[in-house]
């Protein structure tokens, strides 16, 4: 078994370095106008460089490293929250720095937990590529979970360019993902320890080899066995706009007038192209559309003039009698004759964005950044659900025949931005009966980072578990089409004006759904039990060597 005194302190530095510095290159990033993602390649090496890095300590400092690697590693890939929070949020510098160190650390702590497990089993001889799979993959878990977990740079979301093993995306989610990048990188660290031991090649690579080989060629079982993503299937012309509005001015009464005019136009222009459902930004009209009378009466002149549903990411208001006044970041839908028939509301707040966590104690600290939508901060819709729009998708075949072959309204789901880094809130729009999802967001506040491109990779991700195509809609970009495979089709350039239509297939309404959106993270579920079993298995042995 090894020690710490097998591997020297600047060697395990320099592992761990390395690590932080694989991670940072693990997800897209722009570099000189161009998005370098080299996730597909680079993913298994972090896992392997931290594997390597804490291999031979005891539990307590593989914990400390853990956390350190872990938290600089989060902090450089979560670098654009300092954006978020100064350029757009206006808070001092120096404020500026918690967010992304803070949201590190607090990813930090899972890398902290996961290090620690991994030496415990290691120092048990139980450190085996699939255990420390299994391990990682609970720890993401865990990170995910409640109102302030932060999964943004969940190590599947490397593998969004691997069309194969992305078929296992609808039955395991991105966890099943996050499993064979990490067994990949387990078996990567463990050849290198046998290299340096001098020693064959061990069981326990191989097996870990044949084990990312088999969940790839599972997943290219499932691409083949499952419908081909155009073909057969109803459609129904969707266009998503880009408004391209600076988030510096979005909320500045000065531009009122011109954003609600730039949307208008850029409506008209969808609706001559034939779109049937146009798709507005999160927070796309700066006002409140169930209380501004003025912005209700032009939206509704809209849709009657296009006769086209509409999607309409704004603000909601309510007050009542004796209580403070409310906001809500909704989405409302519009029907063709002018009428609002539904209101969606986001169930999945920004942390410290659009509410600040323990408000009574901490809130003199902090306030929302998102103060131009609700100085005192947003609240929480009731949760996932999907909404009818009034259209009739057209059916087709494979030689190009239509015809109309529904008589019900389309069902859709429409998450609102921070939602969608949640799989298992997400599939609860498909579950729900949406049978397309309409993704609305605001990736502004971010910049030129790589923040954007990362968060389209995380909205692939949801429509390849969903098995549903995904139209996105971003205020500056990217807006983009997305099959029900992962795949991004058509995407808008960054920080231009525009729009995209296209005839997007929607699901089967008698559809059950895939395995992932019937029954959530039971993959995710699996690992964590088969960890706690390990673990159990290992802690009733010691007891009979000590007895």
């Amino acid at each position: 078994m090894a020690t710490d005194s097998v591997m020297s302190d600047r060697t395990r530095y320099g592992l761990l370095a390395a690590y932080v510095v694989v991670t940072f290159g693990s997800f897209p990033h722009p570099v000189a106008g161009t998005v370098i993602d080299l996730g597909r390649w680079l993913g298994p090496f972090g896992p392997a460089l931290l594997i390597l890095g804490l291999w031979g300590t005891e539990p307590r400092r593989a914990a400390k490293l853990g956390f350190i690697a872990g938290t600089l590693g989060q902090t450089a890939v979560l670098h654009w929250l300092y954006i978020v929070s100064v350029v757009y949020g206006h808070a001092p510098p120096v404020m500026g720095l918690l967010g992304p160190i803070g949201m590190g650390a607090h990813t930090g702590f899972f890398f902290a937990l996961f290090s620690l497990g991994f030496a415990w089993f290691e120092r048990r001889g139980h450190a085996s590529p699939w255990a420390i799979a299994g391990l990682w993959t609970t720890a993401e878990l865990l990170r995910a979970a409640g109102q302030i977990g932060f999964p943004w740079s969940t190590i599947g979301y490397t593998q969004h360019h691997n069309s194969v093993l992305l078929g296992i995306a609808p039955y395991t989610g991105v966890y099943g993902l996050s499993f064979a990048t990490v067994l990949a990188g387990a078996a990567i660290a463990r050849l290198v320890i046998d290299w340096r031991s001098s020693r064959r090649i061990s069981a326990a690579v191989w097996g870990a080899i044949s084990g990312v080989a088999a969940l790839h060629a599972i997943g290219a079982v499932s691409l083949a066995a499952a419908p081909d993503p155009d073909a057969g299937r109803d459609t129904v012309r969707v266009a998503v706009l880009q408004g391209n509005i600076d988030q510096g001015v979005k909320w500045n009464q000065n531009w009122v007038e011109r954003t609600v005019v730039l949307y208008e136009e850029l409506s008209r222009e969808a609706a001559e192209l034939g779109a049937e459902v146009i798709v507005f930004p999160e927070s796309a009209i700066p006002g409140a559309l169930n209380s501004d009378a003025v912005l209700r009466f032009r939206m509704s002149r809209l849709a009657r003039e296009t006769g086209a549903v509409f999607v309409i990411g704004s603000i909601a208001r309510e007050s009542e009698p004796g209580q403070m006044r409310r906001y809500f970041d909704s989405a409302f839908v519009l029907q063709p004759d002018g009428t609002f028939t539904d209101r969606y509301d986001k169930s999945h707040l920004v942390p410290f964005g659009e509410y600040v966590p323990l408000g009574d104690w901490i809130g003199w600290l902090f306030k929302a950044v998102a103060q131009g939508m609700a100085v005192q901060g947003v609240t929480r819709g009731p949760g996932p659900r999907a909404v009818s729009l009034n259209v009739e998708p057209t059916g087709s075949d494979q030689g190009g025949n239509s015809g109309s072959i529904e008589t019900e309204p389309l069902t859709v789901g429409v998450p609102i931005c921070y939602e969608l880094l949640f799989p298992d809130r997400t599939r609860r729009f498909v579950r729900d009966g949406g049978r397309l999802l309409l993704a609305i967001t605001n990736d502004a506040w971010y910049g030129r980072t790589g923040a954007p491109h990362q968060f389209l990779a995380i909205t692939a991700m949801r429509s390849a578990e969903a098995g549903v195509w995904t139209a996105r809609a971003a205020n500056t970009g990217v807006s983009a089409f997305i099959d029900s495979r992962g795949g991004v089709r058509e995407q808008t350039e960054i920080f231009e004006r525009g729009l995209l239509v296209r005839d997007l297939p929607v699901a089967d309404p008698d559809a059950r759904g895939t395995f992932y959106v019937r029954y959530g993270d039971v993959f995710a579920y699996l690992c964590t039990a088969g960890v706690i079993a390990l673990a159990l298995m290992m802690a009733g042995r010691g007891k009979q060597r000590a007895v």
